[in-house]
């Protein structure tokens, strides 16, 4: 297997970086350009001193950023909230709450985002509503019409079991064809990637989405969905990048199998995943082994890549959580160089 380890580039979230939005520990930072051309950030569970728990508990939060500032570390501008810049919950409900689901009530934890796409004037969010870490109760998607500071639940949901659970976790894209193209897989580190696409204009009707799959020998649309990836696979990151005067596609996926985080590079949506240019540019470490220039970092995840980025230049929001102490719990900016891949 191909390395081509990331090196870090800031910190993005914690104390003396995010305070003033009222955000101490807080993870995940999926990211896409809004329609006005600002960078959109999302972040799962924060709270507002340093670490796991404690005051303030809201998911997801949004944080705005200068897409001018990707090179050298996103500088934030903002925060979807109230006019004294703390950062609110974009996603109505509570902790340890109850939401309704058809005619029942369930019971849940939290709301965590997965990823969020931009399709003309409107931003689209992705959530999976959560009983505890791992256990699903249902996704569903949001709808912003002005950049991100406010969003309303569209009325879209998929079942938790969708394709044996393989429909929890997602992450997506433009094809420029008319189609958003989504990989999924489940919210427990256990499962493969499912490829399905939808069009632009029905993104919120979940009867136009159509799996891709094998039906004998011949791979196509609307067959019975297929793993296209086998592996334990965690956060994804689906993008088109720029690359030597054309683009590329690249999957950004935590391997919780091989504990690293890996880069491959598509020809295109429905290419072979098993035969795609491949690199490691994160392995997972102990504690006392990290080393945030040489690619190593204890309890990573994550992985999602920021507006911008090129094959050679490929700027990802990594995180990290040390479940023993309860910090760090943050976000962090990494660059990989993954052009000229075997």
């Amino acid at each position: 297997m191909t390395e081509r380890l990331a090196t870090k580039i800031v910190d993005l979230t914690g104390p003396g970086l995010t305070d003033r939005f009222g955000i101490g520990g807080t993870d995940l930072g999926a990211t896409a350009t809004a329609p006005q051309g600002h960078l959109v950030s999302v972040f799962g569970d924060t709270f507002r001193e340093a670490g796991v728990g404690g005051p303030g508990w809201r998911s997801p939060v949004v944080l705005f950023a200068d897409p001018a500032s990707v090179p050298t570390g996103l500088r934030w501008t903002g925060a979807a909230g109230r006019r004294n810049g703390r950062a609110r919950q974009v996603v109505r409900y509570l902790h340890h709450g109850w939401r309704r689901h058809g005619m029942r009530l369930r019971r849940i934890t939290t709301v965590l985002p997965t990823d969020l796409i931009t399709v003309g004037d409107e931003m689209f969010l992705h959530v999976m509503v959560c009983r505890e870490l791992g256990n699903v109760r249902w996704t569903e998607l949001h709808r912003s019409r002005d950049g991100g500071r406010t969003w309303r639940p569209t009325g879209t949901r998929w079942p938790a079991d969708l394709h044996d659970g393989l429909f929890q976790m997602l992450t997506w894209e433009r094809g420029g064809d008319g189609w958003v193209y989504a990989l999924t897989t489940g919210f427990q580190r256990a499962h493969g990637l499912l490829l399905h696409r939808v069009p632009e204009a029905e993104l919120t009707d979940p009867d136009a989405w159509e799996t891709w799959g094998l039906d004998g020998d011949r791979w196509g649309w609307g067959n019975p969905p297929t793993i296209v990836l086998p592996g334990r696979f965690g956060e994804l990151s689906l993008r088109r990048v720029p690359a030597d005067g054309g683009e590329r596609w690249v999957l950004v996926a935590f391997d919780a199998g091989h504990y690293c985080l890996d880069v491959r590079v598509l020809d295109g949506p429905t290419a072979d995943m098993h035969r795609a240019p491949l690199a490691t540019v994160l392995r997972g470490c102990d504690w006392d082994g990290e080393d945030h220039a040489a690619g190593h970092v204890a309890q990573l995840y994550g992985g999602y890549v920021l507006p911008g980025s090129t094959l050679r230049d490929l700027h990802l929001v990594v995180s990290q959580w040390n479940t023993a102490t309860g910090w760090p719990y943050r976000a962090m900016q990494f660059r990989a160089d993954v052009a000229d891949l075997p």
